[in-house]
């Protein structure tokens, strides 16, 4: 079989698993920050963001670059202009991944001072920046 389609099988599954947390994160930092500090509810969520983070997330985004520049780099992709623009959009998603990764350690110190509604907003950032991104890699318009 070649290589090359077990990295790209493996690219896609490790985005697929990163974009499923960072959709999943700020939804549960929305509930979480309507939860009461000190309460049961509180302290599950942190749990659960801390798990998500830590056994899905972080990996998944790993694996993500991981395959993502070595599948570049066996397409020769480095001079194509979509590219640079994939590119560019995936390290912003990487700083809104490390943002989310602030955010979960703020509410593990149960430090948050942002409503609800911040984090609604914060929760379609991934979303779009995924849409600009697969219509980069699919359609190729530069």
């Amino acid at each position: 079989m070649d290589l090359f389609l077990w990295v790209k099988s493996l690219h896609v599954i490790s985005i697929i698993a990163w974009m499923a947390g960072m959709l999943y994160l700020p939804r549960l930092f929305v509930y979480h920050a309507e939860a009461e500090v000190g309460s049961e509810k509180s302290e599950t969520f942190k749990v659960m963001e801390r798990r998500l983070l830590k056994a899905i997330i972080n990996p998944a985004m790993a694996a993500s670059w991981i395959f993502g520049l070595w599948a570049a780099y066996e397409l020769s992709a480095w001079q194509d202009g979509w590219f640079h623009a994939k590119l560019t959009l995936v390290l912003i998603m990487s700083g809104v991944h490390g943002y989310l990764s602030k955010c979960v350690k703020t509410f593990a110190a149960d430090q948050n001072t942002k409503p609800a509604r911040f984090y609604r907003i914060l929760n379609e950032v991934p979303t779009v920046l995924m849409i600009c991104i697969v219509i980069l890699v699919i359609v190729k318009p530069f």
